[in-house]
């Protein structure tokens, strides 16, 4: 496939498409998050397999951001998981 006058495998904008870690899930535990973000939630050593809101998961996500500085990547899945609970319980 052409595109842009470049040729283009379908096989690599699938790829591009459904392999991308930024892209956010709902886990089986009901909580919205990227690959990107499991794997900073691991490095922290937090398992958001064990917490059934995403309320208790940014609680204690914070509780970590407060002992802690300097944890730009971790405050930015706080900031974003936020968010995220935000706007799925606005009332509309």
């Amino acid at each position: 496939m052409r595109v842009n006058n470049k040729e283009i495998e379908i096989e690599e904008i699938i790829k591009v498409v459904y392999d991308d870690k930024n892209l956010i899930k709902m886990r089986k535990n009901g909580i919205y998050l990227s690959d990107n973000q499991v794997m900073t939630l691991k490095r922290y050593g937090v398992d958001y397999t064990k917490y059934s809101s995403i309320k208790s998961l940014i609680f204690d996500i914070e509780r970590i951001l407060n002992e802690e500085t300097n944890l730009e990547d971790l405050e930015a899945v706080s900031k974003s998981l936020s968010e995220i609970d935000y706007y799925k319980n606005i009332k509309k």
